[in-house]
């Protein structure tokens, strides 16, 4: 009982710091989306989209590791093999799109942003580092420093992006904001992290420890990452084919409406999954009822989100032409069908991060090659068939509701075959 009142205690402040996030940002949202307009939302849409794909395994998913040593020591070199990792693939990929990063680009339909591809490496070297940091307090359980970083934050970035608007409202200066916002996130969790970590200076003949770790957690490289990004292509599919088949405004008003209805799930779907996964690590060590704390998670994100969502569904178009602007009622549209998408992504958070413990890597790959595989078929569909934007978000959301409900019942029924594994 005692570890649970301790679990709803640490979702608390997270929730309690995301919220404050959540809330500098919607009450910046209105004046941001009257200076720059869809168009220039479409641009950092689709840059944000190719570091949303890079970013994620910019260290090749190593940092998800830095939970699960029972030492700290152990922990600390895979921190240390994590930014290694991050350099070298952030040297890789500036490298290649300097050599052919235009044509790269040019063919994707994304020329918008060859004017921004350096700054790519640098986001996702700043995203890599952030995740390392974030890892490392969850593991510490430093959710206070989380939470109070990701207020700070929010206040800096969103009052950059109001007041350099008022000046030159175009869509550089929200890709230089959004590449600094991850700078600026990793520094301060460094900050808040600085006192735990310090660890024991490490000897000559212990620096090989890290690529002996690197094989240990070797399912991570091998099977996490790249579901994760096949997972993020899947997720930037949209955004991206919609700049190439209908121009920057479709795009942005798709960027915005995941934008705010990603608020949700960032509120109290990412703090459950941060609390949750050395939680259930724990509780898989100590032998405890797997099954019984998914279907409780799960069960709490439903009923707390149900309205939210439900209120998105019915009066989507109008409160987004009320809220942001008359030019923003077509990204309401979006919303009401991508709703019922992102309801059930909240879901699956408890779900997604009991997949390491349930050793459910090599499934959670496959899952995700068919997911992208289906979500492509209904964007195609949509724009090719029937020529419809709505149309093909309409289809790629509910494909999507169909594959995280499977992914949840997948992973409860994992969980309570190996909770009878261990009777």
């Amino acid at each position: 009982m005692d570890s649970n009142k301790q679990l709803v205690k640490n979702v608390f402040i997270l929730v309690t710091g995301t919220a404050g996030a959540q809330a500098i940002t919607m009450l910046a949202s209105p004046f941001i989306t009257r200076l720059y307009g869809p168009e220039a939302f479409g641009v950092l849409g689709a840059f944000l989209a190719v570091v949303m794909v890079l970013s994620p395994v910019a260290a090749l998913c190593y940092p998800i590791a830095i939970v699960l040593p029972r030492q700290d020591s152990e922990a600390r070199q895979i921190a240390r093999l994590s930014a290694v990792l991050a350099l070298l693939l952030a040297t890789a990929v500036a490298l290649l799109l300097w050599c052919a990063g235009k044509p790269l680009l040019h063919s994707l339909g994304l020329a918008a942003i060859d004017a921004f591809m350096l700054l790519i490496p640098l986001a996702m070297l700043f995203s890599a580092l952030q995740q390392i940091l974030q890892q490392w307090l969850i593991r510490n359980k430093r959710f206070k420093v989380t939470a109070k970083v990701a207020f700070l934050q929010s206040v800096i970035v969103n009052s950059a992006k109001v007041g350099l608007g008022w000046f030159n409202p175009i869509a550089a200066v929200l890709i230089i904001i959004a590449t600094l916002a991850h700078a600026l996130h990793a520094v301060l969790l460094f900050i808040g992290a600085k006192g735990t970590l310090a660890g024991p200076a490490v000897a000559k003949q212990q620096q090989a420890g890290i690529w002996q770790l690197a094989k240990k957690y070797y399912d991570f490289p091998l099977y996490r990452a790249p579901q994760v990004f096949i997972n993020a292509i899947s997720l930037s599919l949209p955004v991206l084919m919609l700049m190439s088949f209908f121009g920057p405004a479709a795009a942005g008003f798709y960027a915005l409406a995941k934008t705010i209805l990603a608020m949700p799930a960032n509120l109290l779907g990412k703090a459950v999954a941060d609390v949750f996964y050395p939680r259930i690590t724990e509780a898989a060590n100590n032998g405890e009822n797997v099954a019984v704390l998914l279907r409780q998670a799960t069960w709490a994100l439903a009923g707390s989100g149900a309205i939210p969502f439900a209120t998105i569904v019915i009066a989507g178009p109008w409160l987004f032409g009320w809220v942001f602007g008359a030019d923003w009622t077509a990204s309401g549209e979006y919303a009401r069908w991508m709703a019922l998408w992102l309801y059930a992504g909240f879901l699956n958070r408890p779900s997604v991060a009991a997949i390491a413990t349930l050793s459910l890597q090599g499934f959670f790959l496959c899952y995700e090659i068919i997911s992208v595989l289906l979500r492509a078929a209904a964007l195609v569909v949509g724009f090719v068939l029937f020529n419809s934007d709505i149309i093909a978000v309409m289809l790629f959301s509910l494909v999507s509701v169909a594959l995280n409900l499977f992914l949840i019942g997948f992973t409860f029924a994992k969980a309570v075959t190996v909770e009878h594994g261990l009777r």
